[in-house]
């Protein structure tokens, strides 16, 4: 991994991946790509973060999207399967992830917050699928019309314009949106709570989750009660009613 272009600290239990070309607004050049898929990995190999964060160096862009200049030189077609990592697509992602949306999150950089779980945005980050204004393709914004009402999904997808981030935490993409100078803190603070928690129950919550976006509702809860089996049958489930007899704090082991 290029620790030029991609960064990898983890604070606390959180692992905060930073995108590091802020000239380029953070644009997915290759190094860029390749260097996302390795802190992934990173990240699932390391059972020191419990959660990951993902944002952009600088405070004008999470990141712009592809870069373009790139795409010209290569003469760049159909991406392959590969061409940057989709969690749940091209690599799994068990643990929570969180974008810390610091600017402009438009094109590839609206596919990275997308395919995170949680959202926290600066008051001025935009976003947008701006590929119809370049004449390419966004196969990969196919669940926005699960994360949005079917409407507004077309209206982004049809027209290529930013929403604002409080327009996308009126409709439910972001979850919150907070002062620039408040970003890291704050995406800070909120992962270290989810990282907290039981390890096997904030796992299976986070399937459960997205149970709903593939299977009939029946279907749904029966797949949820096989999730959820070992995480009943675990120490940690007997360790978390004990620590509230004895009002003292879990001491959670993951089994």
């Amino acid at each position: 991994m290029s620790e030029e272009t991609i960064t990898y600290e983890v604070d606390d239990g959180v692992a905060w991946v930073t995108i590091n070309r802020p000239e380029a607004r953070n644009a997915l050049n290759a190094a860029a790509r390749e260097g996302l898929f390795a802190a992934t990995h990173r990240f699932n190999g390391d059972d020191a973060a419990k959660v990951m964060v993902l944002t952009g160096a600088g405070d004008r862009a999470f990141c712009a999207g592809g870069d373009l200049k790139e795409m010209s030189e290569t003469a760049l077609t159909v991406p392959p399967p590969d061409f940057a990592p989709q969690f749940g697509r091209n690599i799994d992602v068990v643990k929570p992830t969180i974008a810390a949306v610091n600017g402009v999150a438009f094109a590839g950089g609206f596919l990275l917050a997308q395919q995170c779980d949680l959202v926290v945005a600066a008051e001025h980050a935009t976003f947008a699928v701006s590929e119809v204004k370049v004449g390419r393709g966004s196969p990969w914004a196919a669940p926005l019309s699960w994360l949005l009402p079917p409407r507004l999904a077309l209206q982004i997808l049809l027209t290529g314009d930013p929403i604002s981030a409080e327009r996308a935490r009126e409709v439910g993409m972001v979850n919150e949106v907070v002062p620039a100078a408040e970003l890291r803190a704050r995406t800070q603070e909120l992962a270290v709570r989810i990282a907290s928690n039981a390890p096997l129950s904030v796992l299976a919550a986070k399937r459960t989750a997205y149970l709903s976006a593939e299977y009939p509702l029946a279907r749904a809860y029966e797949l949820a009660e096989d999730i959820w089996e070992p995480v009943y049958h675990s120490a940690d489930a007997q360790e978390g009613p004990a620590a509230f007899r004895e009002k003292r704090t879990p001491v959670w082991k993951g089994l």
